[in-house]
């Protein structure tokens, strides 16, 4: 047994039997006890494993709400009303000229407009003019304004203004009657 006189050069190397059981051991220790595995890291002249940094919490998902159709079937059914938009979507324009295809166009873009203006205030996101240099700071509304071309790094970005975007400042859809049916859009015509 070595005593506490013995130096490295004084004791007898350990045979190769030795030795593995003097590594099972050692293995063992290291596997079983922090403060021994921390030891043999500062004996072997290692490094201690760097510290693991805090997992920041995922974000929590999105709540999504269903969004009642009652309004979209109504502006689908104003459109068809002012514009004839389904019967026009519903073609198969290949059975008619392109002069046809345009005189048609006319009256559905019109009809379209029309509806627009009547049932909604309608304003551009942003107000300078499309080409100009606008800046975006950190905290930006996302939903507001997209971001394109090669886009690195985080906000402040700088960039041309390609399209000023639209949002809906007001919103006057008719008033439903109680028990009608949004999902008729257009109601039969029967002439008699």
């Amino acid at each position: 047994m070595a005593t506490s006189n013995d130096t490295p050069s004084s004791r007898k190397p350990p045979s190769l039997l030795a030795r593995i059981g003097l590594a099972v051991r050692a293995f063992f220790a290291v596997l079983g006890d922090p403060e021994t595995a921390a030891r043999f890291l500062d004996a072997a002249g290692g490094a201690k494993p760097a510290p693991v940094a805090p997992v920041a919490p995922a974000a929590p998902a999105p709540t999504l709400r269903q969004a009642s159709p009652d309004a979209a079937l109504q502006l689908l059914s104003l459109l068809q009303r002012d514009a004839r938009l389904i019967d026009f979507a519903g073609e198969n324009l290949a059975d008619y000229s392109d002069t046809q295809v345009g005189a048609a166009a006319r009256l559905v873009h019109e009809g379209c407009a029309k509806v627009l203006r009547e049932h909604f205030q309608i304003v551009p996101v942003r107000d300078e003019a499309e080409g100009s240099r606008v800046a975006l700071p950190a905290g930006f509304d996302a939903a507001a304004v997209r971001l394109t071309g090669n886009v690195v790094g985080q906000p402040p970005f700088n960039g041309s203004l390609r399209h000023r975007g639209w949002r809906v400042a007001e919103v006057r859809l008719p008033r439903l009657a109680e028990g009608h049916d949004t999902r008729v859009l257009a109601a039969a015509e029967v002439e008699l």
